[in-house]
């Protein structure tokens, strides 16, 4: 086998043993979900278009457009990140300028 795939195989078998880890104290992980965020309800909090909110915090117009039909829903650092801007957008918008 080769390097790459021996990595790779260790890695998905830690992740798997992480994965049945239920006491945090022995896996010394703290696990944070972040909740869903409506997305077209915080844009228009925010008063911007779809374009401007796109182009401020690097989404994607069609990304974005897609969880605001809900055909998608936002998930891993898209979803971190939303619920930071919905916490303290001037914060966001002041680490990326």
């Amino acid at each position: 086998m080769t390097n790459a795939f021996n990595s790779i195989k260790q890695g998905l078998t830690e992740a798997v043993a992480h994965a049945k880890t239920k006491d945090t104290k022995t896996s010394g992980v703290k696990l944070y979900q972040p909740h869903a965020v409506d997305v077209s309800n915080l844009r228009q909090r925010l008063s911007l278009t779809q374009e401007q909110f796109a182009a401020r915090f690097g989404f994607s117009v069609a990304t974005l457009r897609h969880w605001e039909r809900g055909d998608r829903s936002p998930s891993g650092a898209s979803l971190v990140l939303l619920n930071v801007i919905d916490r303290n957008p001037t914060a966001v918008l002041q680490a990326l300028q």
